[in-house]
């Protein structure tokens, strides 16, 4: 039997409450005609239909339904509620679809941040990678240095981002800059002193750095000089330096020129490749940069974001890049 929900209700406020079952059950009632109907197709019981109906009409201080021979219809209230149910289920529906997607890699999007000489080697072979294995997934990317992209995932304006680091580097943005986010190395980058083709050492294995103690020196950036005036005064020398750029390209032209020398990483200069009459020589310091992913701790737990971290990690670029060069 149908109930009845006819009677005296305290007209309220505007409803604030409101359900999505609620909504479905109007969009039923609508459709059916009938509580009992709406209920089957909604795979409730009649009397908890009418429950809810009920609680419904309390909320909303006013009927939602007025009985019309066996069956009921809705009430002007009850239209308006029954129109929205339909836009209401399309979207939870549209929500659990989205959200399937996501964990399915079909869609997501990842904010990337990563150093200059990177964006031209590891970053076109991680996106490269990350779209042949789920083309679903969007990236953004941001060109920032160490201290800034570290910043970037901590503020929430970046997902993951690749480092380096400089071994002893007093201001090294993976310390206390980093401090509650997750910090994975991501493999070596070589320093290479660079030197003109000619030079007495040049024909050398290795290259130890107090045979240099008397040349010209060409530093880059802030960062990269303070790693090569650390590394000079290790070998017991403080170096002459004649011409700073942050500009692999005119560092390498100017050795060529004879202007000086120059310690560059492996990822710098296999996006730079080396001039004719220049040469690039490894040194016998222990002084190779590390290469490093950072995310938030729970990045692992967001399936686009997982994705790239875990492209990332096993890129085989790492090592050829710097090997080959």
């Amino acid at each position: 039997m149908e109930s009845s929900t006819s009677g005296a209700l305290t007209p309220g406020p505007p409803a604030t409450e409101l359900d999505s079952g609620a909504l479905r059950l109007m969009g039923a009632i609508a459709d059916t005609g009938s509580i009992t109907a709406a209920a089957q197709r909604l795979g409730l019981s009649q009397p908890a239909a009418s429950q809810q109906l009920k609680r419904l009409e309390r909320r909303l201080g006013m009927p939602a339904v007025e009985r019309v021979g066996r069956g009921v219809r809705l009430t002007e209230a009850g239209l308006i509620l029954a129109r929205h149910a339909k836009t209401v289920d399309r979207a939870l529906h549209a929500a659990v679809d989205e959200v399937a997607a996501l964990a399915g890699l079909r869609s997501g999007r990842v904010r990337l941040a990563a150093f200059p000489s990177a964006s031209s080697t590891l970053v076109p072979e991680l996106l490269a990678r990350l779209a042949a294995e789920y083309p679903g997934i969007g990236v953004t990317y941001l060109e920032a240095e160490p201290p800034e992209a570290v910043a970037a995932v901590r503020a929430g304006e970046a997902d993951v981002a690749i480092t380096f680091s400089y071994p002893g580097d007093p201001e090294d943005p993976h310390r206390e800059s980093a401090v509650g986010l997750s910090v994975h190395e991501l493999g070596p980058d070589p320093m290479r002193v660079i030197l003109p083709a000619g030079h007495r050492v040049a024909g050398a294995g290795s290259v130890p750095l107090h045979e240099l103690r008397d040349e010209q020196w060409i530093a880059g950036c802030p960062r990269c000089r303070g790693h090569l005036l650390g590394l000079c005064r290790g070998s017991g020398f403080e170096p002459t330096i004649t011409h700073e750029t942050d500009n692999v390209i005119a560092v390498t032209a100017l050795v060529g020129a004879g202007l000086g020398v120059a310690l560059l990483p492996s990822l710098a200069l296999a996006a730079a490749p080396l001039p004719d009459g220049v040469v690039a020589r490894p040194t016998d310091n222990a002084d190779d940069r590390a290469l490093h992913l950072v995310s938030t701790s729970h990045a692992q737990h967001v399936p686009a974001v997982a994705a790239l971290l875990r492209i990332a990690a096993h890129l085989p670029s790492t090592a050829r890049m710097t090997d080959d060069v």
